[in-house]
């Protein structure tokens, strides 16, 4: 066998996928049924990629932990960067992520952005949304995101948002309490401050007072009837609705030729912004 072909086999075993940086893909060992892919295509920007993605199964001591995530930076390259390193890291560090897995969460959403603002100096003044799926054993997943990437499950052919799209209008009021505005002005989308279209973000320092890194955290039991998560960008969530993207990717039965399918469609439909997309397929 080829080096490459060894070093590809290799990724391939800790869930990395090809020597592509942006494709990849990976399955459970639990459960051989479940599988993963991802794939991700720079958006037209002047700016370089800010999209991240996390994508492998993890071992625990006796428990198989999937660990999935898409991180879009803003103004920053540099945070979600941060993110991949180190958000999955401090949620499984929480002492109580077994017993209260969505608090433990929570908490280490909160202490990963006040890392975040402390190491502004180094990582910049721009920021991230993130969305985070955990797979404990193949049985249970919880789901957490801030901002506006998104995660959908697909059962019986019917899509279902997990997150929560946290758009400037829906926390206006929150934003206002704290001293900040929404303003439609400049642009055509509502903005915290007139900067940013997203209400909660890791980061941000500047406008941190008037943002929230609090996360939406929902938990969904897998069946018979799961067919597949996506966890995707809002470059994808811009031009496909949720049943949409699910009946796009129905008949791929490889993940990370559906997480491409993904992409490649919301090109087709003009979206212009970073793409960046997880596929998790149950059998």
């Amino acid at each position: 066998m080829a080096g490459k072909e060894i070093l590809h086999k290799m990724k391939e075993k800790v869930g990395l996928g090809s020597s592509d940086p942006d494709s990849g893909k990976g399955k459970s060992k639990m459960s051989k049924k479940i599988t993963h892919g991802f794939h991700l295509v720079k958006g037209k920007s002047h700016h370089a990629m800010e999209d991240y993605v996390f994508s492998q199964f993890k071992q625990v001591e006796d428990n198989e932990l999937g660990l999935f995530a898409i991180f879009d930076g803003h103004l920053s390259q540099d945070v979600p960067d941060y993110l991949r390193s180190h958000l999955f890291e401090n949620i499984l560090k929480e002492p109580d992520f077994w017993r209260e897995t969505e608090k433990a969460i929570r908490k280490a959403y909160r202490i990963t952005d006040a890392n975040i603002l402390e190491k502004a100096v180094d990582l910049g003044k721009g920021g991230s949304t993130a969305v985070t799926a955990i797979l404990i054993n193949c049985h249970k997943l919880v789901v957490a995101n801030i901002g506006d990437s998104r995660a959908v499950i697909c059962k019986n052919g019917v899509a279902k948002q997990l997150s929560i799209d946290h758009g400037p209008s829906m926390e206006r009021e929150r934003i206002e309490e704290s001293g900040g505005f929404v303003s439609n002005f400049p642009g055509d989308v509502p903005r915290v401050d007139g900067q940013l279209a997203v209400a909660r973000a890791f980061g941000d320092k500047s406008l941190k007072e008037h943002l929230s890194s609090e996360p939406h955290v929902t938990v969904e039991f897998i069946d018979d009837e799961t067919e597949f998560v996506i966890l995707a960008s809002d470059g994808l969530w811009k031009v496909m609705s949720n049943q949409e993207a699910a009946d796009c990717i129905k008949p791929i039965k490889d993940a990370r030729s559906a997480a491409k399918h993904l992409t490649e469609e919301a090109l087709n439909r003009k979206s212009t912004d970073d793409i960046s997309c997880i596929v998790v397929r149950f059998g």
